[in-house]
């Protein structure tokens, strides 16, 4: 049996952007359009104007000779920035959109989710949508009727499940969306952002279930942006940029390599401009900034040493009790942990107008070495009002020596995990009888 379930081999796309769309024309359109079209062109090249202006388009190549094989079981997350050519490629390889060079092959059954609600139609109920997706996938209607209260247990709108679907919320779309695409056992899954909508219960069924396909035998082809997501549930990645392979591997090589691309390692970020500051009518942001202790900006900090990330904002409204904030996360977007602001000279205590700066202290031997990126962020507590929360304000690089002084002690090589304490170690130790026995004899003593 063939390994190979999905086959892409130099996949390009080509759209016209800014080209005038016609409209559907009758008979007498076409004959009148016939007649006028030389004077028309006259008028242009009296006013100067050339015939390529009049209908100004501009080519580019959403993909360009994309190549990969997938395998049966796999589970590849395909990452990259905004209008790198993501969704593109997914509607090829489901077969709604032609290429226009090259080809897509699929060995079985697919099942797409690209979009929430996607093959749904708004005026028949949910449970007339998970018959006729179900169709759509050729499964029998014998089929359907043995998965029915399995996809409607998952999706929880067991409630809602004969009202018509253009009732739904967007959550309960996507639900019930997902619930049918993954339940009717296609060989391969492809799922576009399912993640972006729904509570955090839902998205860890999503991607349990999704584990639960690819452990079945079958393939998923994943699309995110939660880059904790694809680093939990694909063990390949591949990422795009501009339309092309930019690399193919491991989810922590590749996942690293699109984070740390093209983005400047900022130790500080100012906003001296209020009409730009992130802010609301309480607080607006004026800085953030990575010092030592010695109180110089840097972005590189020593494993050994404390760092202090600093925030600096103003209070445009009194009489609020105020709560900044930061999340700390590393390389593969994973917040490692949050720090909300506990300074006792302002807990429970309302703010006068004023600018403040607030500092909170990592310690030395706490994150191991790496690149970590910090989102800074303010809001107001009874009543809660967010005034600003600015992701990658800043970032820093944590370094060790290899001298031996930090937690790694004497060893050299990697060491896996985002945090790294130096714990407390004691070891008890009690000699063996026997080498006690040998060494009286030998008068050495105990």
């Amino acid at each position: 049996m063939n390994d190979i379930v999905i086959q892409a081999k130099n996949i390009s796309k080509k759209y016209k952007i800014g080209a005038r769309q016609e409209a559907y024309k009758t008979l007498r359109d076409t004959l009148s359009d016939a007649f006028s079209k030389p004077f028309r062109k006259a008028g242009r090249l009296l006013r100067g104007e050339s015939s390529a202006a009049a209908g100004l388009s501009e080519t580019i190549w959403a993909l360009e000779d994309v190549s990969f094989e997938v395998k049966r079981g796999e589970i590849v997350g395909i990452i990259g920035r905004n209008g790198a050519g993501k969704s593109t490629l997914l509607k090829i390889l489901s077969h709604i959109t032609e290429p226009t060079g090259g080809f897509a092959e699929i060995h079985g059954r697919v099942g797409s989710l690209l979009e929430v609600g996607t093959g749904f139609h708004a005026e028949l109920t949910g449970r007339e949508n998970i018959y006729l997706n179900g169709a759509i996938l050729g499964m029998k209607r014998g089929e359907i009727d043995r998965k029915f209260d399995e996809i409607v247990a998952f999706s929880e709108v067991d409630r809602f499940i004969d009202t018509p679907v253009k009732h739904y919320s967007s959550g309960m779309y996507l639900r019930l969306a997902f619930a049918v695409a993954a339940h009717l056992e296609p060989e391969v899954l492809i799922v576009d952002e399912v993640l972006a909508v729904g509570d955090a219960s839902f998205q860890k069924k999503c991607i349990n279930r999704m584990e639960e396909v690819g452990n079945q035998g079958r393939t998923v082809i994943f699309v995110s942006h939660n880059m904790q997501a694809v680093t939990q549930l694909c063990e390949r990645v591949i990422l795009l940029n501009e339309g092309r392979v930019f690399l193919d591997g491991s989810s922590h090589e590749v996942i690293s390599a699109y984070l740390n691309t093209g983005t400047d390692i900022m130790s500080v970020r100012e906003w001296p401009d209020p009409a730009t500051a992130p802010g609301g009518t309480v607080a607006r942001l004026c800085a953030v900034r990575v010092r030592t202790e010695e109180g110089t900006i840097t972005d590189t900090i020593s494993i050994l040493q404390p760092v202090a990330i600093e925030m600096e904002y103003e209070v445009l409204t009194a009489g609020y009790v105020l709560q900044p904030h930061f999340s700390v996360y590393n390389h593969e977007g994973l917040c490692i942990f949050p720090a909300l602001d506990q300074d006792p000279q302002w807990r429970r205590r309302a703010r006068p107008k004023g600018r403040y700066v607030s500092t909170v202290w990592i310690p030395g031997n706490f994150l191991n070495d790496g690149t970590f990126c910090v989102k800074a962020g303010l809001n107001t507590l009874d009543p809660v009002i967010f005034q600003y929360c600015f992701r990658d304000a800043v970032a820093f690089h944590v370094i060790d020596n290899y001298n031996g002084a930090s937690s790694r002690g004497d060893w050299q090589w990697q060491l896996e995990g985002v945090m790294r304490p130096l714990l407390k170690w004691t070891t008890q130790y009690q000699p063996d009888a026997r080498d006690v026995i040998t060494s009286i004899a030998r008068n050495e003593g105990p």
